[in-house]
Parts: C-alpha cells; structure tokens; sequence
C-alpha cells in the first residue's frame, strides 16, 4: 500500500498505428490510474489487507469485507487486467509464438489462428464492457474465456496468459463501434515473449 499507477513500458505513441496515441494517453493515465485510485481509497478501512498483493487479493474476494468488496474487485482487477494488458504489448508488430507455448496452443485449440479466431469471438461476444482472455485453466490446459467489466480470471481460480480489453474507451476513438476491427488490428501488437513467460510461471503455480 498504496498501489501505483506503473509506467508504460513504451511511448505513447509506440502501438500506432494499431491503437493511436491519444487512446493510450487516456486509458493509462485516467482509466487505469482512476482504478489504482480508487482501489487505495478502498483499502483505507482494511488495514490487515493493506500488505497484500494484487494477486493475492484478487483469488480471495471472500476475504474482503463486504462493504468493499465491489470496489476491490472492479478496482482490483481494473489495476491487475491493465497492467497485464501494457506488457504483453510492444512497439513494432508482434512475434508468432513458439516453444511450449505454441504447443499449448496447438493442443488445445488447434493453432494459433484457431486463438486468433476464438479470442475475437470471445471479444465480440462480451455484450457491453468486458475483456476475452487466455488462460491456463487449474487442470493445466489453456482455454479461452470472456469476463464482463473488469472480473478478473484470478478470481475464478484461472491464470490469465493474454487478455484483450474489449471496453470501449480501448478503442472507440480510432475505431468507434467497429470491435472487429479494433481486435484484428490489436494481434499486430502482442508481445509473444511475455506472453510465453506468463504461460512457464502460470505452469509452475
């Protein structure tokens, strides 16, 4: 305590022209530094929960007392799913994935295209605000799921591997109402070499 707002790994500018800018401006400085705001002013009346981390807050919501239970868990997984999504992004178009990862893929959704195929799905079926994820699900398989507002797969007892922030204030002033368009454009930015290294340490619990 308190939680921070964490720097982008990279300039503003440095997804176009995928997503543009001034998108990146607002949504890191104001969405997520609202949800690392506001989930600090949550905890001010839990002390015994000040000294824990997001990832072990967020797997035990019933821990939290009832009274701010809701904010942590929007605001929590607001910080937790936003910073997932700055790092798993870089500059200059994305790597393919390859090694274990790549196998996983191949295994339990039968290439990377069928993800491709599947994460949009999952995103475009997320009625209202949402994200779509990968996960590696407690049997040790990867799966694709979508979960409304800022619910977090944590909580559900899944390990994110990838996420994509279907929420409108992630794409609408390049891409307005057109999700499809925004979900083909954003594989061009994800940062295989972090995702793979969330999926080895995700395996080992």
């Amino acid at each position: 305590m308190p939680f921070e707002l964490p720097a982008l790994p990279y300039g503003y500018n440095a997804l176009e022209p995928h997503i543009d800018e001034q998108t990146m401006r607002i949504h890191h400085d104001r969405h997520h530094g609202t949800y690392v705001t506001s989930l600090n002013k949550a905890l001010e009346s839990a002390p015994n929960l000040q000294g824990k981390t997001i990832n072990e807050l967020l797997p035990s919501l019933d821990a939290v007392p009832e009274g701010i239970r809701m904010a942590v868990r929007n605001n929590g997984g607001g910080h937790y799913n936003h910073t997932m999504f700055w790092e798993i992004m870089k500059p200059g178009g994305a790597n393919t994935p390859s090694g274990d990862l790549a196998a996983a893929i191949t295994a339990a959704l039968g290439s990377v295209d069928k993800l491709k195929e599947a994460v949009n799905a999952a995103g475009l079926g997320r009625f209202g605000s949402g994200w779509a994820w990968l996960v590696l699900e407690k049997g040790g398989k990867l799966a694709v799921v979508s979960t409304p507002n800022q619910d977090c797969p944590l909580s559900t007892g899944q390990h994110p591997i990838l996420g994509v922030d279907v929420w409108e204030h992630a794409y609408y002033l390049k891409y307005q109402n057109r999700r499809p368009d925004y979900l083909t454009a954003w594989w061009n930015t994800v940062n295989w070499t972090e995702v793979a290294a969330r999926y080895q340490k995700a395996r080992k619990g």
